[in-house]
């Protein structure tokens, strides 16, 4: 027969295995989750860099006409200066 030692250990690493199995369950579980969100995550940010892209090369182009348009006005400065010049020196 067996001796209620015997049983109770028994009993004990019985319920221990149970726990083991029910917590090796929800770790798995948790990480399926935990998987999912990060896909989810990664998603976001590819969608927040194409948003990103799409709202920054107008304001670069805005950007590159906006130091034309100063360049050009400067130039337009040089040559009405150095065209005064000229009509001072006709007259």
């Amino acid at each position: 027969m067996t001796d209620p030692a015997q049983l109770a250990l028994f009993l004990v690493i019985l319920i221990l295995t149970v726990l083991l199995v029910v917590l090796g369950a929800q770790v798995f579980f948790i990480l399926r989750e935990l998987r999912k969100t990060i896909d989810k995550v990664n998603k976001v940010l590819d969608d927040t860099s194409v948003i990103t892209e799409s709202v920054s090369k107008p304001i670069s182009s805005f950007s590159t006409l906006a130091m034309g348009l100063k360049t050009g006005a400067t130039i337009a400065k040089i040559f009405q200066g150095t065209s005064k010049h000229h009509n001072k020196k006709d007259e």
